[in-house]
C-alpha cells in the first residue's frame, strides 16, 4: 500500500511510544512510504523546535526517511481545497503519490475524508483498518 505519512504522524511516531510508533513500524514494515521535501523539512524542524532533540540527530532521522521511503515533489492543489494553508503541500503530496490513503493527526485534514479519491484517515482508523483486512 502507498501511505503518506503528515508530519504529525512521523513526529510522535520518532518522538513517542504508542501507537503513532506502531503506525510508523507497520509502514516501515509493510508499505511504501511517500513524503515530500515539504514534509521532510517540516519534520525537521519540529523535532528540533518542539521536541527538543539535537540537530544532528535529527538530521540522522531525516537521512533514515529519506533512504526509507520515496520523495515526491507536491502537485498544484486549489486553495480551497481545505481550511489550512499551510495543509496544501500536504494533499499536494497525497496527490503526487497517488497514494492509497493519507495518514494524519491533522483534524483539519481528517475532515475532509477523502481528496481526489483517496482517503484521509488517522492513525487509529488507518491501523484498525489493516488489523480488519488481515
Amino acid at each position: 500500500m502507498k501511505v503518506v505519512l503528515d508530519t504529525n504522524v512521523l513526529l510522535a511516531g520518532f518522538a513517542t511510544r504508542g501507537l503513532f510508533e506502531a503506525v510508523l513500524k507497520l509502514c516501515l514494515d509493510s508499505h511504501e512510504i511517500f513524503i515530500s521535501q515539504y514534509i521532510l523539512d517540516e519534520f525537521e524542524r519540529n523535532l528540533v523546535k518542539s521536541f527538543k532533540f539535537p540537530a544532528d540527530h535529527a538530521r540522522e532521522i531525516v537521512s533514515f526517511l529519506k533512504q526509507h521511503a520515496t520523495i515526491v515533489e507536491p502537485m498544484p492543489v486549489p486553495g480551497d481545497a481545505c481550511r489550512d494553508k499551510s495543509d496544501l503541500p500536504v494533499l499536494g503530496t497525497l496527490s503526487a503519490a497517488g497514494g492509497d490513503c493519507l495518514v494524519t493527526g491533522d483534524n483539519d485534514l481528517i475532515s475532509l475524508k477523502v481528496f481526489e479519491g483517496m482517503p484521509i484517515l488517522s492513525p487509529r482508523m488507518f491501523y484498525d483498518q489493516l488489523r480488519l483486512n488481515r
